[in-house]
């Protein structure tokens, strides 16, 4: 069942189009997460959701209400019944961590508003920290005291607006588990937005990508990273590309060769130009380039990570960022098997729409 519709929703500042005509459902029980780089919208339409802003055109449903819409009241963002996670925590620093989260519980339910928050912090891993103040604790702790704060009144919907970007790797990594964690056991629906890929796909049940106030595509995280709708979708999930590349008779000819199309998208033409694009995994370092489509890369240099060497590459003019076992020389030449079965093809002469969920 649909907890959240968000129809057609649009949204100016002055001659600004943050929102054009964006569709949305978020279903009970699920999380939704938003990719999109800034100025995509993904701010202003949370921030509609929450009743912090309203919408100029369209309508916004929560729970089966319209909430907002032209020519109503917009209901209030308190009594939406909604919690929110934001980046910069937004503790009271003058109250206890406790106090923190039992002040909203005590509008809704006095009586047991104390052990309900203390079994929230428990939950997140604060127990013990109830009598200190925000200060006093890290960046990570701090946040897990505004998530508990959120869950603790039981809301319908929990916002998050890029709640980890400020925490370093590890500890993103472990809130984002948690997040989802409780969520799920508590049986909520969420709507998060975010600008990491990697948080996105491994936290919620369907991602969306954003550009220019628009939704380009909605799917479950493999179906969109396998199945990019669109070339925006595929590059800002950091395929590699694009090359040009021309079909003629099922033959796909790309800078390094040709091979027989094994797959591609329904709206590519059986001949024309395309753009090409390339997931990591589609690429094998061979000793010498064979398979069915092999290429050569020249190596522009290396850069040491925690897990090995990350080889930095050209192409064809597209640079490619590969793991590897040793550093190569700038220069040096590296062969590549190149899986065809794996590419993502899109026509170049079509304009790419926008798609609602």
């Amino acid at each position: 069942m649909t907890l959240l519709e968000i129809d057609a929703v649009h949204k100016r500042y002055g001659h600004h189009d943050a929102l054009r005509g964006l569709s949305l459902k978020v279903h009970r029980g699920e999380i939704v997460c938003l990719l999109g780089a800034s100025g995509s919208g993904k701010t202003t339409l949370l921030r509609l959701v929450a009743g912090l802003e309203r919408a100029d055109r369209g309508r916004i449903v929560l729970d089966g209400a319209v909430v907002d819409a032209p020519g109503m009241p917009g209901l209030p963002s308190e009594k939406r019944r909604l919690g929110m996670v934001f980046q910069d925590y937004a503790l009271w620093p003058h109250l206890t961590i406790l106090e923190n989260v039992t002040l909203p519980l005590r509008a809704r339910d006095g009586r047991n508003a104390g052990p309900q928050a203390l079994r929230m912090l428990e939950r997140v891993g604060l127990k013990g920290f109830e009598d200190r103040r925000p200060h006093e604790l890290s960046g990570g702790q701090q946040q897990r005291v505004a998530l508990a704060r959120a869950l603790a009144v039981r809301p319908r919907l929990l916002l998050c607006d890029e709640p980890l970007s400020s925490l370093d790797a590890g500890l993103r990594e472990e809130l984002r588990e948690l997040i989802g964690s409780v969520v799920r056991e508590h049986g909520l629906s969420a709507l998060t937005i975010t600008h990491d890929r990697r948080e996105a796909l491994a936290l919620a049940d369907r991602v969306g990508v954003m550009e220019a106030g628009r939704l380009l595509q909605i799917d479950a995280p493999r179906e969109l990273w396998c199945r990019p709708r669109c070339e925006a979708v595929a590059r800002f999930t950091d395929a590699f590309g694009p090359w040009t590349v021309r079909i003629e008779n099922g033959i796909l000819h790309a800078p390094w060769g040709a091979c027989r199309v094994q797959s591609r998208p329904e709206k590519l033409p059986p001949a024309g130009n395309g753009h090409l694009y390339l997931r990591a995994q589609a690429l094998r370092f061979e000793s010498a380039a064979n398979g069915p489509w092999p290429a050569h890369a020249r190596v522009l240099g290396s850069v040491v990570t925690g897990d090995g060497v990350e080889l930095r590459c050209d192409l064809h003019g597209v640079t490619l960022r590969m793991p590897a076992a040793e550093a190569l020389p700038a220069g040096a030449t590296l062969a590549l098997a190149i899986d065809p079965a794996q590419s993502l093809i899109y026509p170049q002469e079509i304009e790419q729409e926008s798609l609602s969920a």
